[in-house]
């Protein structure tokens, strides 16, 4: 009797996670293209989940995967690279057991549901890094961070920045102002009316001004903008039912509700006291994440996001883990106008009608007027419902023109990074860690800024494959 092999539906990403990822020493990187830029000086930074299975059991969702530090540094004698996971403490546990043992995002806790009482959310420290003067941090939402060497990558332990308490959320999503050297960042502490946690820091990190703000329900909030003297907060039209995460019985993946009745919150605070301006609502939708904001000449604030019109973008990114994805999710680049004094938005509108994830600006115009817009995107000709993110792509707001880095068929990219030529201001690069399913290895590609839809002018080897990550930050020498 013939036997008919059925044939895999998954996409080439899907080979970047079917195992854990590999860490490297560091390592001297090839060039297999082009050149490194004479004012190409620093380090490239990327965080994301690097293990989504142990002991042969697969975790819940993407968010639930064990995070890795990637760090390539360009000197004039080359490239190196290092690779490394953070040796949180639940990922020391769970790698002496040899199996999973606590929930997250995702996933309840394995066994009884007393099990879920005993042992905390684990703190993956997948999502993003900021690089400070003398440490690095790895970032998740959840808990304080994880301190780690700048050089070696290695794990120094949990960080409270000289000011959260313990278990205190630090976002992942800090806003660095490199004009006053000045910090931002948000933790939410949960509970049926969470807590907006406000922190300002110094450029070394310490935590200087801390306040907190009620908020309505349990949103969820990811991410903020730093817009000019304000923060702005969306808290969009998703809800937390916080007791059955309480209770064990549900994850906090699976008690997150759309509630598009509730509209989006809007929060605006004042960036030297850290005070409420003002509170405001519009219209129901969803973010992730923030490009940028300013304050245009008017006293208007501008605010860019990648807006969802609903909130499947989370069953999307939870198909993920399990290599194969189904569900519809786009988001685009979207500007609000809102006045300050009264939370009140005064025009939405779409500024082009293509993918846009993981938006950014060049570092020196956070909170300032940006020119141009750097995201991640998708080939057009594709179903983006079974493909992860495989285009990286520049916005200019003055021409209005979108201008795309095509990697070629069964490549996937990271976040591109912007990085300011050190000789040349005129000049700058953008960074992206490429996952070649065609060979199943991962490269990291240089582009000038001007010419992404050009060749790339510099491709490095890296010695093993680096899973599809979030965030990552540049520092320069």
């Amino acid at each position: 009797m013939q036997t008919i092999e059925k044939k895999s539906t998954k996409k080439a990403w899907a080979n970047a996670i079917a195992q854990p990822a590999e860490e490297f020493p560091c390592t001297e990187l090839p060039i297999l293209a082009g050149k490194i830029p004479e004012g190409l000086r620093g380090t490239l930074y990327r965080n994301g989940p690097a293990r989504l299975e142990r002991g042969g059991i697969h975790v819940g969702h993407w968010f639930d995967g064990d995070g890795a530090i990637l760090a390539v540094n360009f000197t004039d004698a080359g490239a190196t690279g290092v690779y490394r996971y953070v040796q949180t403490a639940a990922y020391q546990h769970e790698t002496a057991a040899g199996k999973l043992l606590y929930g997250n995002y995702g996933m309840t806790a394995p066994g009884p549901i007393w099990n879920q009482w005993r042992r905390p959310i684990k703190n993956v420290a997948n999502t993003s890094v900021l690089a400070l003067p003398d440490k690095l941090l790895a970032l998740w939402e959840g808990d304080n961070p994880y301190s780690l060497d700048l050089q070696s990558l290695e794990t120094q332990g949990l960080d409270n920045l000289g000011g959260l308490d313990k278990g205190l959320p630090y976002s992942a999503h800090p806003k660095v102002d490199y004009q006053t050297k000045e910090i931002f960042n948000f933790g939410v502490s949960p509970g049926p009316n969470a807590i907006l946690n406000i922190f300002k820091s110094d450029f070394t990190g310490k935590i200087l001004q801390k306040a907190k703000i009620a908020l309505e329900g349990f949103p969820a909030i990811h991410d903020f903008v730093l817009a000019g003297q304000y923060l702005v907060f969306f808290a969009p039209a998703v809800r937390v039912n916080i007791w059955p995460i309480l209770l064990g019985t549900s994850t906090y993946s699976d008690s997150l509700k759309w509630q598009p009745e509730v509209g989006t919150q809007v929060l605006v605070i004042d960036r030297e006291n850290l005070s409420l301006v003002s509170r405001g609502q519009t219209e129901p939708w969803f973010q992730w994440h923030f490009a940028n904001g300013y304050v245009d000449a008017s006293g208007t604030v501008i605010v860019d996001i990648a807006r969802y019109q609903d909130f499947q973008t989370n069953q999307y990114l939870k198909e993920v883990a399990s290599g194969e994805t189904h569900t519809a999710a786009k988001s685009t680049l979207t500007r609000v106008h809102l006045r300050p004094d009264t939370g009140k938005v005064t025009a939405i509108q779409e500024l082009i009608d293509r993918f846009c994830e993981f938006p950014s600006v060049p570092q020196q115009n956070v909170g300032q007027a940006s020119r141009y817009t750097y995201m991640s995107s998708f080939r057009p000709e594709l179903d983006i419902n079974r493909e992860i993110l495989n285009a990286i792509a520049r916005f200019d707001h003055q021409t209005e023109t979108f201008t795309e880095a095509d990697l070629g068929e069964n490549r996937y990219c990271s976040e591109p990074i912007h990085v300011q030529d050190a000789q040349n201001q005129a000049q700058s690069w953008l960074l992206t860690v490429v996952y070649d399913g065609n060979s199943h290895s991962s490269e990291v590609w240089v582009f000038d800024s001007d010419r992404l839809n050009e060749t790339p002018v510099c491709k490095l080897g890296l010695p093993s494959v680096i899973p599809p990550g979030f965030h990552g930050t540049w520092k320069q020498s």
